[in-house]
């Protein structure tokens, strides 16, 4: 009967070849890699040259970047130096003082409160007022009982209608004027019994002014105008306008 059991130096010597050639194959595939592998560059640029050049680095080479710190300069603070007052230095004692002799003191006046006697000083009167600063403005008859702004109204009113209704506008047109619109500047004061005095009339035609002054004069008698609780004269503005065609 045949023995089929293995023998071990058989087996060691049947590993060791397999062994053998897998390490050949893996030197062959070291070698190959070897000579197929290609250095690989890199390019790093350096600012801080004042000249830049191109280095090289190896690929096996860590390149590590570092970033200076911005110096930022220190501002120096300057101390507020205290404010010395100087040493006061003593004068000398030695001033001669003046002595002021024979000085005169005045009695003081006494005053006799019983005997002082009351002053009234009396405020300067005008007598003449221009219409527009009166207190109390002439009433026209017929404008009676009204408030003071509503009485400076009526007049004006009134003092309108009057000269309308009694100035005879046909003397211009005997004077010879011409087409449009013309104008005769009057003025006059109503004193404090309410009777026209003080009559002015500007014009450069005789016959207008007579009839001006006719016209004023016809007016009624006013109430007087008072100033500070008293009767003023009033001085009073009339424009007599007139159109011809």
């Amino acid at each position: 009967m045949r023995n089929t059991k293995k023998l071990p130096r058989k087996q060691l010597e049947k590993f060791s070849n397999i062994f053998t050639q897998l390490g050949l194959v893996l030197v062959l595939f070291i070698i190959f890699i070897t000579l197929e592998h290609q250095t690989e560059e890199k390019i790093v640029a350096d600012f801080e040259t004042t000249k830049r050049e191109v280095v090289y680095v190896e690929p096996d080479t860590e390149v590590v970047f570092t970033k200076e710190p911005k110096v930022i300069p220190k501002i120096e603070i300057v101390k507020a130096v205290p404010f010395l007052v100087d040493e006061v230095v003593k004068g000398d004692n030695n001033i001669i003082e003046n002595i002021i002799d024979n000085v005169k003191v005045e009695n003081p006046v006494l005053i006799d409160i019983e005997n002082v006697v009351e002053v009234n000083v009396e405020e300067k009167f005008v007598e003449d007022v221009d219409f527009i600063n009166i207190q109390n403005a002439p009433i026209f008859k017929g404008c009676d009982n009204l408030s003071k702004e509503e009485n400076k109204v009526c007049f004006e009113k009134k003092m309108k209608q009057f000269v309308q209704c009694n100035f005879d506008v046909e003397l211009a047109n005997e004077v010879g004027l011409h087409a449009g619109k013309h104008k005769i500047y009057t003025q006059f004061v109503i004193d404090d019994k309410g009777e026209i005095v003080d009559v002015k009339i500007r014009t450069a035609y005789k016959t207008l002014e007579k009839e001006a002054l006719r016209v004023i004069k016809k007016l009624p008698k006013f109430k007087p105008g008072i100033q500070n609780s008293r009767t003023v004269k009033v001085r009073y503005s009339l424009p007599i306008a007139f159109s011809l065609e």
